[in-house]
C-alpha cells in the first residue's frame, strides 16, 4: 500500500471492447435455483466493457481522508476476506422509473470490507458521501461521460456488508462482472455496485455526473417550497415479488396449483400476497426467512382451480411496511396468465 494520491490516468485513454452499451440477462422467471450461477448473473454496462490491465490496476483512496493511499490487488487481499449472500437487482431504465424490468440475480459475493479500507485512511468526520469511480466511458443513449461515478452516504459505506468484491460464487470476477475488483452494496440497486472500481473518494457533497444528477433519481409525491419536484436517488431496493411457477402462459391441470417465486428488497420481506382474481382479493403465501441479504422464496397452494384462463399476481411488503405499487414503478406488481384445463 502506497501513501499519497498516485497517478490518475485519464479514463478517455481506457480501451473499451465493446465500446457500446452491453447487456446480458437470463429472465428471472427462469432462475429456479437459490444461487444464480455466475454465468447467469445479469450485466448492464452503460458504456461497454473496459479492458483492464491487471498488473497496472490500482485503487486510489483519496478526498477527505487523513491518509490517502493507492492499493494494488495484493494489498486488497491483505484485508480480511468477507462473504455475503445477496440478491442484486437492476434498476432498469435510468431515466424512466415507471418501468419494471425485473432483472435480478442471487449469488455469493466475496472480497475485502470497504469499511476496513476507509478506517485505514481515516475519513474526515465532515465527509458525508463516498464516491466510487470506474474508467468506463463513452456515450449511453443521449448522455456522455468520461467516466462512471456513483455515490453513497458514508454511514452505508461503513456497514460491514459493503465489499470491494473480487469473487463471485467463489471464483474470480469475470470481465463483464467487474474484474478485478468491483464495489458491492447489498440491498442497493446494481447501478451503485460500481464495476472495474479504480478510485474511492470521500466528500462533503454528492458526486457530480450524469449517473448521480441526471439519471437514477426517482420522483417523490411531494414538491419543494418553490414547487420543484423532489426526487430521491435509486439507492435502496424497494420490496418486490416475482412468480416463477407456473410460467406465464403455462397450461396447468385444473384442481390444485402450487404457486411459488422469489421476493427481495433492501429490507427483509415480511408478507407476500397472491391474487388470482386480478387484485380483487388477496391471500397470504408462506415465505422462507432471509439469509443475509438473499432473496426469499415464497409458496402458495391454490386449491380448487377451475378450468379456464386465470391471472396470478404477487405483491410483497417489507418489515418497514412498504408494499409494492400496482403499476408505474420500478417494482410494480408482477402478473402472469395461466390456462387451467
Amino acid at each position: 500500500m502506497a501513501e499519497g494520491n498516485g497517478s490518475n490516468t485519464p479514463c478517455a485513454g481506457q480501451v473499451m471492447e465493446p465500446h457500446q452499451t452491453y447487456r446480458f440477462r437470463v429472465k428471472a422467471e427462469e432462475l429456479v435455483g437459490d444461487i444464480t450461477p455466475s454465468s447467469d448473473v445479469f450485466v448492464l454496462a452503460h458504456f461497454g466493457l473496459p479492458v483492464i490491465d491487471f498488473h497496472a490496476w490500482r485503487l486510489q483512496v483519496s478526498g477527505m481522508v487523513n491518509r490517502p493511499c493507492v492499493l494494488d490487488f495484493e494489498d486488497i487481499l491483505k484485508f480480511p476476506k468477507a462473504e455475503v449472500l445477496s440478491f442484486i437487482k437492476c434498476a432498469g431504465f435510468p431515466a424512466d422509473p415507471t418501468i419494471a424490468t425485473r432483472n435480478v440475480s442471487n449469488a455469493v459475493w466475496s472480497g475485502a470490507r470497504l469499511s476496513d479500507v476507509l478506517k485505514r485512511v481515516e475519513i474526515d468526520p465532515r465527509a458525508t458521501f463516498i464516491w466510487s469511480h470506474a474508467p468506463d466511458h463513452g456515450i449511453y443513449q443521449e448522455w456522455a461521460s468520461d467516466r462512471y461515478v456513483k455515490d453513497m452516504p458514508v454511514d452505508r459505506a461503513l456497514a460491514a456488508d459493503v465489499l470491494l468484491a473480487y469473487e463471485l460464487n467463489g471464483a474470480p470476477l469475470s470481465r463483464a462482472h467487474g474484474y478485478p475488483v468491483r464495489l458491492f452494496i447489498p440491498g442497493y440497486y446494481g447501478t451503485n455496485s460500481v464495476k472495474w472500481l479504480n478510485r474511492i473518494e470521500a466528500s462533503g457533497r454528492r458526486a457530480p455526473g450524469i449517473f448521480t444528477n441526471e439519471l437514477y433519481n426517482d420522483p417523490l409525491p411531494v414538491r419543494s417550497n418553490d414547487g420543484a419536484q423532489v426526487t430521491r436517488p435509486t439507492w435502496d431496493v424497494p420490496p418486490e415479488a416475482l412468480v416463477v411457477f407456473p410460467a406465464n402462459r403455462a397450461r396447468v391441470p385444473a384442481g390444485e396449483v402450487v404457486i411459488w417465486g422469489w421476493c427481495w428488497g433492501a429490507a427483509e420481506i415480511a408478507i407476500v400476497e397472491i391474487s388470482v382474481d386480478k387484485g380483487q382479493t388477496w391471500r397470504f403465501a408462506e415465505i422462507e426467512k432471509r439469509r443475509q441479504k438473499s432473496w426469499q422464496k415464497f409458496r402458495h397452494l391454490w386449491k380448487s382451480v377451475p378450468a379456464g384462463e386465470h391471472s396470478i399476481m404477487a405483491r410483497a411488503t417489507d418489515l418497514n411496511g412498504e408494499t409494492q405499487p400496482q403499476d408505474s414503478a420500478r417494482n410494480s406488481i408482477h402478473s402472469i396468465v395461466i390456462y387451467a384445463q
